[in-house]
């Protein structure tokens, strides 16, 4: 693996600001906390077959489904009676 990479000028600057301003030693350090929050963004995204396999199961014992339209029914009419209540229209 190789050990230096080419950033870019825009890039070499932030790494520089990053450095001078204290908050980092080196530009190794700046770097590698770069990567853990890249590492730990793209975390969530994997998801295993088991982790599918599990989800599926969990919806599928966790009750049967209500049809859209009988939902947004409900709670047209929730609404509609609150604002009835209300006497605002």
């Amino acid at each position: 693996m190789p050990s230096s990479y080419a950033l870019g000028k825009h890039f070499e600057a932030f790494v520089s600001s990053q450095v001078s301003s204290g908050r980092f030693n080196n530009a190794s350090e700046v770097i590698r906390a770069g990567l853990r929050l890249l590492e730990d963004a793209e975390k969530p995204q994997a998801l295993t077959m088991d982790d599918l396999r599990r989800l599926i199961h969990e919806g599928a014992a966790s009750g049967p489904g209500k049809p859209a339209e009988a939902v947004l029914d409900r709670l047209e009419a929730k609404y509609q009676a609150m604002t009835d209540e209300s006497g605002h229209e």
